[in-house]
This record gives C-alpha cells, structure tokens and sequence, in this order.
C-alpha cells in the first residue's frame, strides 16, 4: 500500500500512529475487497474552507463536510492496471467534531472516513437503501475487523 499523504491544516500533526491507521485501514478494505493491496492512494487532511470549495466545485453543494472521495477510474481508466486508486480529502475540524460527537477517538474517525472514503473509491455509493446497506455492511465488517466497531 501506498499512501501519499498531504497535510493542508496546520492544527493536525502528522505522525507515524496517523500514518499507520491510514496504512491498516486501507489494507483492511483492500482485503475484505478480495484485491491485493498494492494500490496507491493519496489522503488530504483539509481545512473546513477548502472542503466546502471542493464540495462545492465538485457537487455543487456549499457547505462543509467530512470527507470527499476522487475516484480515479473510468471507462478509460482500469484501477488493476495502473493500482491508482484515487483521492481522499478529510476535513480535520468536522473529524474532531465528529469524533467528539460520536463518543469515540479521533483516530477512530478517521479510520472511519478513510473506509467510508476508500469504499466510494471502489465504486460503493448511498444513493439509494439498496447501495447504502450494501456499503454500510461492508464498513461495518471492516470496522469490526480492524476492531473499531461499536
């Protein structure tokens, strides 16, 4: 697993405990995916303003949220070829937030957001009931195997 990682908000630090959750969680997607784990994959831990520009650019939707997710394939583009998988873009202030808000760690949040993220990567969606129960089943199932689950 490679992960290439880019720090934009100078209230978090990054760490080797950081780098190695990211690291594990991915992995563990990766595996519960049935796919080997040499991808590639970049993480941005971003401030509350780049988010809501990037969701906003993105999808058109103005306003802040936890994290957004690039997908790098398309019908031109095979993932098993180039192991490319895509961006993560993590809001560091609503994963503490969120984190205070749920009862649990930062850490836990963002190996939350990192599988949430790296499963939309994947082509999971929660568009409607039928795809947001297939994808929460597998976070559920990576979460509980990464020990994390409530």
């Amino acid at each position: 697993m490679n992960l290439l990682i880019d720090n934009r908000d100078e209230s978090l630090e990054i760490n080797q405990d950081l780098i190695d959750i990211l690291n594990k969680t991915a992995v563990e997607v990766l595996t519960e995916q049935n796919l080997d784990t040499n991808y590639e994959i970049s993480v941005s831990f971003v401030t509350e303003e780049e988010i809501e520009d990037l969701n906003s650019k993105y999808r058109n939707i103005k306003k802040v949220t936890d994290v957004l997710s690039f997908p790098l394939e398309d019908e031109f583009y095979d993932i098993e070829e180039n192991k490319l998988l895509g961006d993560i873009v993590i809001c560091v202030k609503r994963a503490k937030e969120q984190a205070i808000e749920y009862g649990h760690s930062f850490e836990r949040e963002i190996m939350y957001l990192t599988c949430h993220s790296m499963l939309h990567l994947l082509g999971y969606d929660h568009i409607n009931i039928e795809e947001k129960d297939e994808m929460r089943f597998h976070e559920k199932k990576i979460m509980k195997n990464l020990g994390v689950f409530k």
